[in-house]
């Protein structure tokens, strides 16, 4: 697998090439230039098939191009993270990562020192609650890379990484989330399973504390949530016993699962997120096309909400809340949207009704996430 990912890699630089694989300051055009730290409603969409980060003002109802979107990236991105006080985009690209400036119109500038920022093959990113930290899931090792966070350039300064291993199964890293305490870092490993973290945020040590062997040779683990008081953790579950699993968290990051878990989901459930009030569960069905919704019941139990599954994109697989908590994004890699805009019902709690959509540039652009500003 390593090989492969690599000969992947060896090729897109080859397409793009090296004159590319750094992003330039915009001489013009910034509409409202500064540092991020604002307080717009923002939705980011990375466009890996067109190479380019389409960015949206979130409105009520609305969803209004940023200026100087879509921003040419010269590389094809895998994932997409913003700084907790909006000041900075992070995007994971083949072998490195880049930082953006989130200018106050929402628009995105290469940070003072260059867009790239670390040398590093890695499938997804998230950074830690107080933002001094960004954690990314290596393509290339078994192992969690680590980085402190420069709050001001948005400069990235690694430690070490921290391997982990797995029981049984092959390791295809799929997501990385870091607990709302801060506490814990999970992980995500396809048809390995899942590994948990312990973190001290005082030291910066991360160190592995379980792993979670994975259902089958015909399961895959792909995407993770977890609650606002991290009491529980929600996987995406496709294949033999698929669906949404539920996981009580304990001392140390110990899990232990919910009965009735996993729950009903569609086909391929390949994004999580928890809506801002904790009550709510949504499940992306990449193969479905389709939304699944949940209410979140004691402890931690998920019952199908009326209606679900709600309709999305073609090839549905990112799910973002806007800052306000009023909408659901959805950005689907084979467009029919590229990305759509829900809102909760007035009548049916947790019900997502259909608000616009959005095209995130010229056909085809291979909408595969979506990051939202606080």
């Amino acid at each position: 697998m390593r090989l492969s990912v690599w000969l992947m890699v060896a090729a897109t630089l080859a397409l793009t090439g090296c004159g590319n694989f750094f992003v330039p300051e915009p001489t013009s055009g910034g509409g409202g230039g500064g540092g991020g730290g604002n307080t717009g409603n923002r939705a980011y969409v990375i466009n890996a098939s067109a190479n380019n980060l389409a960015g949206f003002t979130v409105g009520t109802g609305t969803l209004t191009s940023v200026p100087n979107s879509p921003l040419a990236l010269g590389y094809a991105p895998a994932a997409a993270v913003t700084m907790p006080d909006n000041t900075f985009l992070y995007v994971a690209g083949p072998g490195a990562i880049y930082v953006y400036t989130i200018n106050t119109d929402g628009s995105l500038s290469a940070a003072s020192r260059g867009a790239q920022v670390a040398l590093v093959n890695v499938s997804a990113i998230d950074i830690s609650p107080d933002g001094n930290w960004l954690f990314a899931l290596d393509l290339s090792t078994t192992a969690v890379d680590q980085f402190s966070i420069n709050r001001s350039t948005g400069a990235l300064s690694a430690v070490a990484a921290t391997p982990y291993t797995v029981t049984s199964g092959t390791v295809l890293p799929k997501a990385i989330r870091v607990a709302p305490n801060g506490g814990l870092v999970f992980a995500a490993l396809g048809t390995g399973g899942d590994v948990v973290f312990t973190f001290n945020t005082t030291s910066g040590v991360l160190a592995l504390s379980q792993t979670l062997p994975p259902v089958s040779a015909t399961t895959s683990d792909n995407a993770l949530a977890v609650d606002s008081t991290t009491s529980f953790l929600y996987i995406a579950r496709s294949g033999t016993n698929g669906g949404v699993a539920v996981y009580g968290i304990g001392a140390g990051g110990a899990l232990n699962s919910v009965a009735g878990s996993p729950f009903a989901a569609g086909n391929r459930p390949i994004s999580l997120i928890i809506e801002k009030t904790g009550s709510f569960l949504y499940a992306a069905n990449q193969v479905d096309a389709t939304i699944s919704g949940y209410t979140i019941g004691t402890g931690g139990m998920l019952s199908a909400l009326n209606g679900s599954p709600y309709a999305s994109g073609t090839q549905v697989g990112s799910l973002g809340e806007d800052s306000t908590g009023k909408y659901i994004l959805a950005a689907a890699f084979g467009g029919s949207p590229d990305l759509s805009m829900y809102g909760f019902d007035a009548a049916i709690p947790g019900k997502l009704n259909l608000v616009t959509s959005a095209a995130t540039g010229t056909a085809p652009t291979g909408a595969i996430g979506v990051a939202m500003t606080h």
